[in-house]
């Protein structure tokens, strides 16, 4: 039995897909609402669906476990709530991961390319104590997945108990299908191709860092193929522990981006910049890029795709398609 939490979510569902057509029982932690977010496992239900605030409960009835997949998160990086957002990525993490420890269970845990904040202390995933306090995260999000971090991190210097695998990934900007339910935090992708589909522009932000150009703002884009292919390759490789980044390694630009979006949409290249948002200035992210060292190092020798083509493969198999949906 596989565990997920944040199973009904964008990378947790793509993760149950892949589990399922693997053959395995899956026990889904999320809630579904009101809504479609029940489409996301509409064609690979799990065994059984644990409301969040039942996970305690559940743990202590001592189901067959042999790994855990810990995606669940309040992952808005606009989020204000303090206290939520705490419980959930930290103190949640804290129980899952002493659930593991005590049971000898695997656990792979969603860390989050937020935490290196403007990238001014780079973007290596030294998972040391030293290493991790230097990150500064810029919204209340970053911080959550940085404070569990360093509480795991503490946790291997001092030597204490673990579990038997334990890794943390450090998400770079993933996109694909069933992100549908995700609102204002749906990949640029998903918006660009909106946008474009209506007849309009796709407008990306001006920028307001000195020096840089309109649309040169780079991130990280990752295919969440090649994330799942990632969590999956961690389950055959047991020996593999520790926090490491999951991206491409290479960063691209905004206006290839859109570019890639308006070619895949048949549509001419059309783009309008526009002022950033009041609340997105001094949280905003201009470069983010994955140093993918660590992983590579670890074994990991699979595949990135390239964002043109990623992003192709989202317009025309899914977006432009009656079923959207993995």
């Amino acid at each position: 039995m596989i565990l997920v939490t944040g199973g009904a979510g964008f990378i947790g569902s793509n993760l149950q897909a892949a589990l399922v057509h693997r053959g395995h029982e899956t026990v889904v932690v999320d809630r579904l609402r009101q809504g479609a977010k029940w489409r996301n496992l509409g064609k690979h239900p799990p065994a059984r669906i644990i409301p969040p605030a039942d996970i305690d409960a559940f743990l202590e009835s001592h189901p067959p476990i042999e790994m855990v997949y810990h995606l669940g998160a309040i992952s808005d990086t606009t989020a204000i709530d303090g206290d939520a957002a705490w419980e959930t990525n930290v103190e949640l993490s804290r129980t899952v991961w002493h659930w593991c420890t005590n049971h000898g269970v695997r656990l792979v845990y969603a860390s989050s390319a937020a935490t290196y904040g403007d990238g001014t202390a780079g973007f290596d995933d030294d998972c040391t104590p030293a290493g991790l306090q230097r990150l500064r995260p810029l919204n209340l999000y970053g911080w959550t997945k940085h404070a569990f971090d360093l509480r795991v991190a503490r946790v291997m210097a001092e030597h204490r108990p673990h579990p038997p695998q334990w890794v943390g990934l450090k998400f770079f900007n993933v996109y694909g299908p069933n992100e549908y339910h995700k609102g204002r935090m749906i990949s640029v992708i998903k918006i660009k191709h909106d946008e474009v589909a209506a007849g309009g522009p796709a407008r990306l932000f001006r920028s307001t860092e000195p020096g840089l150009a309109d649309g040169e703002q780079k991130r990280d884009f990752i295919w969440v193929g090649d994330v799942v292919d990632t969590l999956l390759w961690l389950m055959d490789t047991p020996e593999v522990s520790g926090l490491f980044n999951l991206g491409t390694g290479q960063a691209r630009s905004y206006l290839d981006l859109a570019h890639a979006v308006c070619d895949a949409a048949g549509v001419p290249r059309n783009i309008e910049f526009i002022d950033m948002p009041e609340a997105l200035r001094g949280q905003y992210q201009s470069f983010t890029q994955a140093e993918m060292g660590s992983l590579r190092t670890a074994g990991y020798a699979g595949h990135f795709t390239p964002l043109e083509e990623g992003v192709r493969r989202y317009v025309r198999d899914y977006l432009t398609q009656p079923d959207r949906y993995v």
